[in-house]
């Protein structure tokens, strides 16, 4: 006769116990904050969302459960990782009896968001591709979910259903298309992972008339968007090679004609006297130099070729800024006397370099002084063409569909 642990490894029972054990992993991260979301996590079986993965796989916290990749091996449908999941279903705030509308099918989102409604409410479910919506549509009458609409189309256009209570995007987005504030009721929100600058935020925007304002951001990372509001990023590889990346967004990038050999000169070192701890968070300084600083980007360093030329504080992300023929990005070095404390500073090439440096060092002082103990920004999203005295105080990044407004209390 099989023990209970033997059962409990096996079959369905195993699928229950990992279930149990990601939600409390995600209370822990403080990912899951409601009993409304962990029920939902807790019902959902999320493996069968991704049946070519693992059982165990299916149910980490962190992992992204790709479901198809382009020619080039890059991810363009994914189940996203349970944890980002999770804090946009409570940016969200989805209540019983709402009309919801997820931009972005991978199936297993939109079962949540069922048990969120539950049986008097509605979920719409849009992708632009047939085989990411043929396959949730197929998994979630698998797992129970059949009552939600799977729909075949762009998401950046109208979706019939609406108005809808929450729009929840999970797809990185780098506009705000006007059927979406369009779908949503007055007061309605829209979760969108939007991109500015190169830097994603999960923004839960609240609907006031035509014009857009948060009310929560987060740090999340999505698959882009494809379709009619789908723009790429701008690289820009300074030595030639893959060793070395400066990433821009499309319609934001400044000139880096003459960036030809800038990494082969003297690098400058200029430091800050801010510190920051090894488990300290410190996501709103990226979002700070972005708002801030002209000629902004983010470089990134690919491990395998690395010559050690750079030493950014982020390899994988790291605010950086472009001048002519100059280049300086954000750096960290450890504090001797603490291992565990480091130090803020910039690291500059080119004959403008050491200025450059000097100006990303001044405003990580600046936002140590003002805003580091802060809430962080408030986007504010207005239709395109809207007259700068209708704007509140702050960065104007223009979209093509709308004037996105960065303001820092």
């Amino acid at each position: 006769m099989p023990t209970l642990s033997e059962i409990v490894d096996s079959g369905p029972h195993k699928a229950d116990a990992l279930r149990l054990e990601m939600v409390v992993a995600l209370r822990q991260l403080g990912a899951v904050r409601s009993d409304a979301v962990a029920k939902a996590m807790l019902t959902v079986p999320r493996h069968v969302f991704a049946p070519e993965v693992p059982l165990a796989e299916a149910y980490e916290p962190e992992r992204a459960l790709v479901t198809k990749r382009d020619g080039y091996g890059l991810a363009v449908s994914s189940v996203s990782a349970a944890r980002i999941q999770a804090q946009m279903l409570e940016q969200a705030d989805v209540r019983p009896g709402m009309r919801v509308l997820e931009i972005g099918s991978g199936g297993y989102n939109a079962a949540l968001l069922a048990e969120l409604v539950g049986p008097e409410g509605e979920v719409v479910t849009v992708d632009i591709d047939p085989f990411v919506t043929d396959r949730a549509q197929k998994y979630l009458a698998e797992a129970g979910y059949g009552r939600v609409r799977v729909v075949l189309a762009d998401g950046s256009g109208q979706v019939e259903g609406g108005p809808f209570d929450r729009i929840v995007v999970t797809v990185g987005a780098w506009d705000l298309p006007p059927a979406w504030t369009g779908a949503l009721v007055e007061g309605g929100t829209i979760t969108v992972p939007l991109r500015m600058h190169g830097l994603t935020r999960s923004i839960t925007f609240r609907r006031e008339g035509e014009r857009l304002v948060s009310v929560s951001a987060t740090v999340s990372g999505f698959v882009k968007i494809q379709g009619t509001d789908a723009h790429d990023e701008f690289l820009v590889l300074p030595r030639g090679t893959k060793e070395i990346g400066l990433r821009f967004d499309e319609l934001e990038r400044p000139d880096t004609s003459r960036l030809g050999g800038v990494l082969d000169t003297p690098r400058a070192e200029w430091w800050t006297g801010v510190t920051v701890g090894n488990q300290e968070p410190f996501d709103s300084l990226y979002l700070w130099l972005a708002s801030t600083l002209p000629g902004f980007g983010l470089m990134s360093v690919d491990p395998e070729l690395d010559t050690k030329t750079v030493a950014p504080a982020n390899r994988m992300a790291c605010p950086a800024i472009v001048e002519g023929d100059s280049l300086a990005y954000l750096a960290l070095r450890r504090i001797s006397e603490d291992p565990a404390v480091f130090e803020f500073g910039a690291h500059g090439f080119g004959p403008e370099g050491g200025p450059l440096a000097a100006l990303i060092n001044a405003e990580v002082r600046r936002w140590d002084r003002e805003h580091r103990a802060g809430s962080g920004p408030v986007f504010t999203a207005q239709p395109i063409g809207t007259p700068n005295d209708q704007l509140p105080d702050g960065l104007v990044v223009d979209k093509t569909h709308v004037r996105l407004t960065i303001s820092w209390p």
